[in-house]
């Protein structure tokens, strides 16, 4: 009896974590679907695209969310009875995803694909057919994520995987790392990564060089040394340019070095605004100049580099609430 009573208490005591392994895990606590809107750009609006489609609501493929973009949100808002105003937040994003697996073909497909991609740093052929190579992406994602591995893309792998930063790609950008954080540091949301590769592309076509990307975030964010800020994948260094154009290679200066290239900087912002409109919080750059022409603000600090912070409606954290 007692030999009984021992293994009764035993197989009590493992169902509850029988059960909770089990059970699929919210990888990253604060994962939420984050919203998109009117002059967002980047994966995640291409995502979008993808699946507005799926909806019966195509438009055309840009990766911008234009005018098209937010006619078309409000349709599928108004077949599914939520919301009307155009912006894809939570709910939105919630009704346009669809749970899908291995054999499945269709725009939605492509949106994974194009998010995988992204926030993997992957190159799946975005073709809509969940093959091998899908699959095992999902795969690997969902370990990586600490969910349960199953190879479907159901809500908790969307919401990680969109929630997830994305890296960028260094065609029109260099890489700087001056506080020591490496390659590690240069992480941010899909749309902050999809504005300043923008920006940056704008600026190269000027024939005055690339952006030289300091720090962004890390790739789940929290903290990052030498800053206070960037820990929510919405806050992006980058550096002045200089009159030579060697910003890449020649050094890091201040607006106040006699190889400041003011002209060829003021610029450089006025793309980045015109890359994120409606979703620039604060520029900081210390030039007086630009500061006088409202171009950028000033902040304690940033005489040698351009703080760009981005925002989002509805943003779960104020300071980066449009």
């Amino acid at each position: 009896m007692r030999r009984f009573l021992l293994l009764l208490t035993a197989l009590v005591a493992a169902v509850p974590a029988a059960l909770t392994a089990a059970a699929p895990a919210q990888a990253y606590a604060g994962a939420f679907f984050p919203t998109q809107s009117s002059g967002n750009r980047g994966a995640d609006v291409l995502a979008i695209q993808h699946l507005l489609a799926y909806h019966g609501q195509a438009t055309t493929l840009t990766g911008v969310f234009d005018t098209a973009t937010v006619t078309k949100v409000k349709a599928f808002q108004t077949a599914k009875g939520l919301g009307v105003d155009g912006i894809v937040g939570p709910a939105t994003w919630g009704a346009l995803v669809v749970q899908i697996g291995q054999g499945a073909t269709s725009d939605a497909v492509k949106a994974l694909q194009v998010e995988l991609n992204a926030k993997r740093n992957l190159s799946l052929s975005v073709s809509g057919s969940f093959d091998a190579a899908t699959d095992t992406a999902v795969r690997t994602f969902q370990s990586h994520a600490g969910i349960g591995v199953d190879g479907i893309a159901g809500p908790i792998t969307w919401k990680n995987l969109v929630w997830h930063y994305d890296y960028p790609a260094f065609t029109n950008l260099c890489d700087q790392d001056p506080d020591g954080n490496g390659t590690a540091a240069n992480w941010a949301t899909a749309a902050a990564i999809g504005q300043v590769e923008k920006a940056a592309a704008d600026f190269a076509a000027t024939g005055q060089g690339k952006l030289p990307l300091g720090d962004a975030g890390f790739e789940h964010g929290g903290d990052i040394a030498g800053h206070a800020s960037h820990e929510v994948g919405l806050d992006v260094d980058v550096w002045p340019i200089r009159t030579d154009d060697a910003q890449c290679t020649a050094g890091r200066i201040t607006w106040q070095s006699s190889t400041y290239d003011r002209a060829a900087t003021r610029q450089l912002v006025q793309m980045i605004r015109a890359a994120a409109p409606g979703h620039i919080m604060a520029i900081w750059f210390n030039d007086p100049t630009l500061i006088s022409e409202g171009l950028t603000s000033a902040y304690e600090g940033h005489d040698n580099h351009i703080h760009i912070r981005y925002c989002e409606k509805i943003h779960p954290n104020s300071l980066y609430d449009c």
